[in-house]
């Protein structure tokens, strides 16, 4: 015979979960969550740094190729092969002399090539700045086109035949800048223009047109930190003549006899735009040899940064000492 007591035990059996169960589901809720999050944030920082990756090698890789490819042409149409400071039409533009101007010192040496260090001056001339706490450099060169076909220069403009063209590529502010940190939005520029058969820049009407030397240029390459060039020579000493060394150019115009300039060895620090998620970013650099520093700056964004560097022969220049010393 069945007890009240047993009846009314029976009729209000609990449903549903205890305590700790709940609390073991929530803890294995909360490391599945953990993980999949875990894995999001992997794939997101994969996805930024491989977009950022892609950013560096289109606008870098092919901008320097292009930046190549003018070295090689550079003293094109010019009779004598040796380059130095002092070369009439000579293919890297390091003096007045070597665009002919000879009769009195060329005072716009902000449009020449130049190096961390030298004056500045001039509207839209070379400054020197740059997002480390290096200042950049400036290459200048020049060619005149004896092929039979008409040419572009680096803004795009046409190089008509037998027209001498001047190029300078530097670092300014990106047109689209707004920040006011620090580091600043660089582009490598170039600013193309045109010379006098005899020699000086030519003037051209109007003086807003691409063919004007002087002014600020188009953007070659996007996202540029620094830029630095080096000109590459053969020693001159006993003890390691006829080896190549390469000289910013301050260091080559202080030499009392400058040898002939033989090839030109580059050098950018360049980032991406898209954010890295989850891990410090480099500050540090190596490039061409030289320690360079990323300035401080509690503003900027953490990005992918990396360097490249390139050295390019001037096929128009070929004047190699062979010789060794005895």
């Amino acid at each position: 015979m069945t007890s009240i007591y047993s009846y009314v035990s029976s009729s209000h059996e609990q449903k549903g979960f205890t305590l700790i169960e709940l609390m073991i589901s929530l803890v294995l809720g909360l490391l599945v969550s953990a993980a999949v999050i875990q894995i999001y944030l992997i794939n997101v920082k994969t996805s930024s740094i491989q977009a950022s990756g892609s950013e560096l090698q289109d606008a870098s890789i092919f901008g320097l190729q292009q930046l190549e490819k003018k070295i090689r042409i550079a003293n094109l149409g010019n009779p004598v092969t040796k380059l130095t400071s002092t070369t009439n039409n000579g293919g890297v533009v390091l003096t007045g002399a070597n665009i002919g101007v000879t009769a009195s010192p060329y005072t716009n040496t902000a449009y020449l090539t130049r190096r961390a260090g030298d004056s500045a001056s001039g509207t839209n001339g070379w400054t020197g700045i740059s997002n480390m706490g290096i200042g950049s450099d400036q290459l200048t060169m020049q060619y005149t086109n004896i092929t039979a076909n008409v040419i572009s220069d680096c803004e795009g403009a046409d190089v008509a035949v037998n027209d001498i063209a001047i190029e300078r590529y530097f670092l300014r502010k990106s047109t689209s800048s707004t920040g006011s940190g620090t580091i600043q939005n660089l582009v490598l520029a170039c600013d193309a223009g045109r010379l006098n058969t005899a020699g000086d820049i030519k003037v051209i009407s109007p003086a807003t047109s691409s063919l004007t030397f002087g002014q600020a240029g188009q953007e070659f390459v996007l996202n540029v930190d620094q830029f630095k060039v080096l000109l590459g020579v053969q020693s001159q000493e006993a003890a390691t003549y006829g080896q190549m060394i390469y000289l910013p150019s301050s260091a080559y115009l202080l030499m009392p006899t400058p040898p002939a300039i033989i090839s030109i060895k580059l050098g950018i620090i360049v980032h991406g735009t898209t954010p890295i998620i989850g891990s410090d970013d480099q500050s540090k650099f190596t490039l061409l040899g030289e320690e360079h520093q990323l300035k401080t700056d509690t503003t900027r964004q953490k990005q992918v940064r990396t360097t490249y560097e390139s050295t390019t022969l001037l096929r128009n220049a070929r004047v190699v000492d062979v010789s060794t010393a005895l």
